[in-house]
């Protein structure tokens, strides 16, 4: 089947393509989304512009729109860009990297159906520890480019997901209620490394802004 993957360089939508790639569909194209509004319902916004650098390295086409980020009305934007990758790489199915958002795999599904597209969710209610032990295995190198929650902070940035990162998820778990993979918001993460990339992202460059515990982290990368 050939796919769309809606795409924001994060460790889920990555993984999503790994998967959906694994399962013998093609990724015919990425479909990125660039939000003007950092608190958007829907979109990744750290370092979302390095989104470019990973689909070269990945070989695969990327469909790209700007949006201002506005609650509901940022679904046109994305109905727009979906309905273009038909169009334009005749996909016949949308692949989405989400786990446990409502909001987000309702309005996906809604736009599928609209466009007569299968929608794939491989990593919908996927315990998040787990996933996070998958991303190891598969040789995952992911970076913290966004914190927005109590207690992480500027010392977050640019931490690796790794064993250590995983044994203090589970304890922020259960001290204060972070989901371990983020699923609520609070942090983002940006792909370096995985099996669908022809050689790993190093980060040259980068420009950290925030204050108490919302950081987020713009890298260059090469």
């Amino acid at each position: 089947m050939k796919c769309g993957v809606l795409f924001s360089g994060g460790k889920d939508s990555t993984y999503a393509a790994y998967l959906a790639k694994k399962y013998e569909n093609r990724i015919s194209c990425l479909i990125s989304i660039f939000s003007e509004n950092p608190e958007s319902y829907m979109f990744h916004t750290p370092s979302i512009l390095k989104v470019r650098k990973q689909a070269e390295i990945m070989n695969i086409p990327l469909i790209e729109r700007k949006t201002k980020g506005e609650k509901e009305e940022e679904l046109l934007d994305l109905k727009f860009a979906i309905k273009k990758a038909k169009k334009e790489y005749k996909i016949e199915a949308i692949v989405t990297g989400t786990v446990e958002s409502i909001y987000q795999a309702s309005r996906i599904q809604k736009i599928c159906d609209y466009l007569d597209l299968e929608c794939f969710n491989p990593l919908w209610q996927k315990d998040q520890i787990e996933l996070l032990k998958d991303l190891l295995r598969s040789s995952y190198k992911i970076v913290i480019t966004g914190v927005f929650a109590y207690p992480l902070d500027e010392s977050w940035l640019g931490k690796e997901i790794n064993e250590e990162f995983i044994k203090k998820a589970i304890i922020l778990n259960k001290e204060y209620e972070i989901n371990p993979a983020g699923e609520g918001g609070e942090f983002e993460t940006f792909v370096l490394g995985c099996p669908l990339f022809s050689r790993k992202l190093k980060i040259k460059d980068k420009k950290i802004q925030g204050k108490k515990n919302s950081w987020k982290m713009e890298i260059e990368v090469l």
